[in-house]
């Protein structure tokens, strides 16, 4: 069935509206079950690329949006195209959540459709001014992060607490998360803890003093950015090296799993401790545990509240390897540069299909596999490192 055209550019206006006002009900009835999104390659924090259906449309893509910006999309313009798609061409308007930064971006909306429903959406935008609105940052004052010729260093500043999890760092870490994934020149990433232990997970001290304002509140507040951090670190393209010491515990071992290479200091322990406080736990630890030391040892972790030490988190698979305490900063720096000076681009699809491989079939895997190495084919650094192969001499990546 054929629709007239201002019957497109109506529903058209009810699906900005909808966005406007976060209304789910609204975008199920406009979406069509088929939906596809396909969105602007380069936009920060990982928001670019390809939603097959529109819960994944309005999950990854819409949803992950609101909580980093208050930013509204706003119509323009709309042209009818000889095969019946809509160009819809606006203005994307609003500051990011964290920071305040301006954002103003010129857009266009491709919808394609079946009947009164969209089928598709291509967005074209300008992703650097995304990028711009989330670079104004907010002041930090838990974490120190500071970014040096690619190599980004993030160390947590709370050595009085033992660098324990409270509102500030869980905001400083959304706040340093959202950095990372808008700066394409971060080639690896170095996380460290400051004071005698790497962080001992949620601040105990911080839950009662703030009890009067009710603790399920207190902690979804805390958790809510928090996780947001660990999701964007889990999917940067720069690699993340992780050195622990004294101690890795709950919620804070949230940080330990998105590192790809966990280098631990002899005498670090490292445990959940959730049960012991009647809480079942958060920092992605249900997630990546079974993953990485497997179901039976996952439970034994938390229910029997096992505290591992360093050789013990290597053996389960935490960690990848221990050193003596005095190494270990210089260890983790030297492995952190030897990663920045890497093929960042490949490194990213390495990271991806490690991740992703878990919620794949075989054949699935070896397609996502033809693909990375497709896209990792076209980088200048495959370039120069196959003409660098038949001179015989070490290849110089850019990250490019």
């Amino acid at each position: 069935m054929s629709v007239r055209h201002d019957g497109k550019e109506a529903v058209a206006a009810e699906l900005y509206r909808a966005l406007a006002h976060g209304d789910r009900e609204r975008l199920d009835r406009i979406l069509h079950p088929g939906f596809e999104g396909r969105t602007t390659e380069g936009l920060p924090l990982g928001l670019g690329g390809t939603y097959t259906g529109s819960d994944a449309m309005r999950r990854g893509f819409w949803g992950r949006i609101a909580r980093s910006y208050d930013a509204r999309a706003e119509p323009a313009g709309f042209r009818h195209l000889e095969d019946g798609d809509l160009l819809v061409t606006g203005r994307y308007v609003g500051e990011a959540r964290q920071g305040g930064g301006k954002l103003d971006a010129e857009f266009s909306h491709l919808l394609s459709f079946e009947g009164e429903r969209i089928t598709g959406l291509v967005q074209l935008t300008d992703s650097a001014r995304w990028s711009e609105a989330l670079g104004a940052g907010r002041a930090l004052s838990t974490v120190d992060f500071r970014v040096t010729d690619g190599l980004a260093e993030l160390r947590l500043d709370r050595p009085h607490a033992r660098n324990a999890l409270d509102q500030a760092m869980a905001d400083d870490l959304y706040e340093v998360a959202q950095q990372l994934a808008a700066d394409p020149d971060v080639r690896a990433v170095l996380i460290t803890g400051d004071g005698p232990a790497f962080t001992v997970g949620g601040d105990i001290t911080y839950f009662a003093d703030n009890a009067d304002a009710g603790l399920p509140g207190t902690l979804r507040r805390m958790i809510s950015p928090y996780h947001e951090a660990l999701r964007l670190l889990s999917t940067l393209d720069a690699p993340i090296v992780c050195a622990a010491h004294g101690a890795v515990a709950g919620g804070g071992l949230g940080l330990l799993y998105c590192a790809d290479i966990v280098l631990a200091a002899e005498g670090t322990k490292f445990a959940s401790g959730f049960t012991a406080l009647g809480l079942s736990g958060d920092g992605g630890n249900s997630w990546f545990l079974p993953r990485l030391v497997g179901p039976r040892r996952a439970a034994e972790f938390y229910f029997e509240q096992r505290v591992l030490d360093a050789h013990e988190a290597v053996e389960w698979g935490l960690a990848t390897r221990v050193l003596p305490a005095g190494e270990l900063a210089e260890e983790a720096l030297a492995v952190a540069r030897r990663l920045a000076g890497g093929p960042t681009r490949a490194h990213g699809e390495i990271r991806r299909l490690l991740r992703e491989t878990w919620s794949a079939t075989l054949a699935e895997q070896l397609a996502a596999e033809g693909d990375a190495v497709a896209r990792t084919a076209r980088t200048s650094d495959v370039s120069a490192a196959v003409a660098a192969f038949i001179d015989k001499r070490k290849p110089t990546f850019q990250g490019r």
